[in-house]
């Protein structure tokens, strides 16, 4: 059978290429060039190519459409899940054991100092912070995206609420030794107790207009990374977002400032260096985290966030928690008043 030949100056254009026009007066001269990132082409001398759907991405060869990789913090393909979960209950254990100390010796002086009630709200708060890193791990859904922001929110402005009225309190202490002092009718535990109570309020009231007005809710960017969809948590308000950062910032500096102002004291009132290290390594960790976190995607700006609840927790229950611990179990002969472990 007679085959008509056919005029070529060049060679066909293989699948994942699309034909172009090189500026030869010949239309059988022509070039190849590769499809555009998202475009596939799957056919011979192909005059265009073809945009793949939303959730699919062409192969490596650009020849046809593959489904994308979904990113998240994932137990199951993630080694880093389980390493956050393994720390978070290692610490819950900490903060669990350190309440069943400050129980058993609830009636000992170095616990009635102490403030009980503002103690053991701080230890379940920071245990609470613990556990809502698990908010934060696996697929995030609508209501996971609700709770992680909110509830990480709250639990860590109620325990920098505590720092601070331990701080109030440490101050307010110190001046009213004077004989006479006005500072005296202020030492009472209702101060500490309001005071926790009123900031705790605000960072609660904000929250609630937040999840009234725009909450966080799941989101699906096919945009920051080519072939993989991140499923992430949009913020919905980020004047919320931000207003619940800034209003525990706020806190945990007036905090810091107020207690490095009375670091100085005599040793008998050396919580105030206690509460200085917490909040020095609780602000020094969200201020290097913001940075971080804002110039990070998908699940390492998870990392980020998870990193610094943990650090920042652990030094809240580190430093403001162990020596007193140390004191109760090691060191039972310093459990009088008149001791220095005591009167702080």
């Amino acid at each position: 059978m007679y085959k008509k030949p056919r005029s070529r100056c060049n060679e066909r254009c293989p699948p994942g290429y699309r034909k172009t026009q090189n500026g030869n007066i010949y239309v059988c001269c022509y070039d190849c060039i590769p499809c555009s990132e998202g475009e596939m082409a799957n056919v011979t001398d192909s005059e265009s190519c073809f945009r793949c759907p939303d959730e699919e991405w062409p192969d490596e060869g650009k020849v046809r459409c593959v489904p994308r990789t979904y990113d998240y913090l994932s137990y199951e393909n993630e080694v880093l899940p389980l390493v956050f979960s393994f720390v978070a209950l290692i610490f819950s254990f900490l903060t669990i054991f350190t309440f069943g100390i400050f129980i058993y010796y609830w009636e000992t002086p170095v616990v009635k100092a102490n403030n009980r009630t503002v103690s053991f709200i701080l230890l379940t708060s920071i245990l609470l912070s613990f556990l809502c890193v698990f908010l934060f791990l696996g697929r995030p859904v609508d209501i996971t995206c609700m709770l992680r922001q909110v509830s990480f929110g709250v639990f860590f402005t109620i325990s920098v609420s505590c720092v601070l009225a331990k701080t109030v309190t440490v101050c307010i202490a110190f001046k009213a030794t004077k004989p006479g002092s006005y500072w005296r009718k202020l030492v009472t535990i209702k101060l500490s107790n309001s005071l926790v109570a009123t900031c705790s309020s605000i960072q609660v009231l904000i929250c609630v207009i937040w999840l009234s007005t725009s909450p966080p809710y799941q989101e699906f960017d096919m945009l920051s990374y080519p072939g993989i969809i991140i499923i992430q948590c949009n913020e919905g308000s980020a004047i919320s977002f931000y207003s619940v950062l800034g209003y525990m910032g706020i806190l945990a500096a007036v905090s810091f400032l107020l207690a490095f102002m009375v670091r100085t004291l005599p040793d008998s009132f050396n919580e105030a260096k206690y509460i200085t290290f917490s909040m020095l390594v609780f602000c020094s960790v969200w201020i290097a985290m913001i940075p971080a976190y804002l110039s990070t995607r998908g699940k390492c700006m998870v990392a980020v966030e998870i990193f610094a609840i943990l650090t920042s927790s652990a030094g809240i229950l580190g430093c403001i928690f162990f020596p007193k611990c140390y004191c109760m179990v090691f060191k039972p002969e310093l459990k009088s008043r008149k001791n220095k472990c005591i009167r702080i």
